[in-house]
């Protein structure tokens, strides 16, 4: 008798364990199987801007960015590119590029997944990585953060999307 009151118990327990697990919800990306795997949205593409101050992140998740042609003066051209924002599966990374003539001359995360506290852990260690390595590598070639895989692979996502545009 103890041993069918103790089993329904530990059941109990479980059920109750289970039922209280919470799993991440997709915020911005909408459902579909190509936001799951990491694959841009059709039509998810960035704007180009001049060399004004980058775009906070509350202005790129508000939809706001500026969007004129490149700034040249003189023999130098500097030109700001943001790239698309790549999906995952906790929220949008996008990045912005600089480029002086020719070459990368800033990197920056304008948007990423800040709903959590635990979003915010990871990504406060994890952004400021991704864009001293991609500032130094000056291309897309550069190696995902530890314990941070989804936002590198969407941050690299936007890097090449953003370097892509410069090209054309």
């Amino acid at each position: 008798m103890r041993r069918v009151i103790l089993a329904i118990c530990a059941t109990a327990a479980a059920l109750a364990l289970l039922l209280s697990f919470k799993t991440h919800t997709q915020s911005g990306t909408g459902s579909s199987p190509a936001a799951a795997l990491g694959t841009p949205a059709p039509g998810a593409g960035g704007t180009a801007a001049t060399t004004a101050p980058s775009a906070s992140p509350s202005a790129a998740k508000s939809g706001t960015s500026k969007s004129t042609s490149a700034a040249s003066t003189g023999s130098t051209t500097t030109k700001t590119v943001t790239g698309a924002a790549w999906p995952t599966i906790y929220g949008p990374v996008q990045v912005q590029v600089t480029v002086k003539d020719g070459k990368v001359t800033a990197v920056t995360a304008t948007e990423y997944p800040e709903e959590t506290p635990r979003d915010s852990q990871i990504n406060s260690y994890a952004i400021p990585q991704l864009n001293s390595e991609a500032l130094a590598a000056g291309s897309a070639n550069i190696d995902s953060v530890s314990g941070a895989t989804y936002t590198s692979q969407g941050y690299l996502g936007s890097l090449q999307s953003a370097l892509d545009k410069l090209k054309a």
